[in-house]
């Protein structure tokens, strides 16, 4: 059972990323005041406004915690508790118009996330995860998908325009690879949202080989805790601060694990 501070803590959390949610819609169809980052990536004023509504909230909500954000990067003790967050994780969709983005936020405890969530508004998922009794994709207990084959199976990968042309090439010849092997290949790019997809049943599996920490480690666990398995190319448990995140049902692991491989 999840302790009752955690289980507060999430209802006060999840208030914050809806309000930052609600942020992210009304101001979808504005000026964004869109800028360039790395290479072609943008960052929008929304980024910014929902990133200032969350750390205002969390530090309110925390005071002596950490936080790590998208933009405004780390703050606070090495030591203490923290905050990971993306305030919009799927800028560009976002800036485009398009519903696949979300807000994210994980707590961790000694680098142990026991709270995790992430809010889709516009693509209808609201994903929670609270270490030993929560793990639910809008309030229905998560479990993943009973896909059994790869040839049955539904792939997200994530293919940006500010990848390195190595990681473009990696994750190109992987795509040529599936596309033969899967009943589909998606590409979304809204980490914990096709995290939460995956933990839903609704992807049977999604592959970030260059994933950032912010986007991914609310789903993690939640991954996880709904039967799943989330591991490096190599096959080993990926943690927070790997940049590889094959995640899936658990069923279909090892197949898609070869043909990455293969790629």
């Amino acid at each position: 059972m999840s302790e009752p501070r955690l289980l507060a803590l999430l209802d006060q959390s999840a208030a914050i990323a809806r309000q930052a949610a609600e942020l992210l819609v009304r101001m979808q169809d504005g000026d964004l005041a869109v800028a360039h980052k790395d290479f072609r990536d943008v960052v929008t004023a929304a980024d910014l406004a929902s990133e200032r509504l969350v750390i205002d909230g969390l530090r309110q909500l925390t005071p002596g915690a950490a936080i790590l954000s998208e933009e405004a990067g780390f703050s606070g003790s090495e030591t203490a508790p923290r905050w990971i967050i993306d305030p919009l994780d799927g800028t560009v969709n976002y800036a485009g118009g398009l519903p696949w983005f979300s807000v994210t936020l994980a707590y961790q405890e000694e680098g142990r996330t026991l709270l995790g969530l992430a809010h889709a508004p516009l693509a209808g998922i609201v994903a929670h995860y609270v270490e030993g009794g929560i793990a639910t994709v809008n309030d229905r207990p998560a479990a993943v998908s009973a896909t059994a084959s790869l040839a049955d199976a539904v792939v997200s990968i994530c293919l940006t325009s500010h990848y390195a042309p190595e990681d473009l090439e990696r994750t190109n010849a992987v795509i040529r690879r599936l596309s033969g092997l899967c009943r589909g290949v998606r590409i979304l790019v809204s980490g914990g949202l096709e995290m939460s997809l995956v933990a839903a049943g609704r992807l049977d599996a999604f592959i970030g080989l260059k994933a950032d920490i912010v986007s991914h480690a609310a789903a993690i666990p939640l991954v996880r805790a709904a039967g799943g398995r989330v591991t490096t190319v190599a096959g080993v448990d990926s943690r927070d601060e790997d940049l590889e995140k094959v995640v899936s049902n658990g069923l279909i692991h090892d197949e898609l694990l070869a043909a990455i491989r293969a790629a």
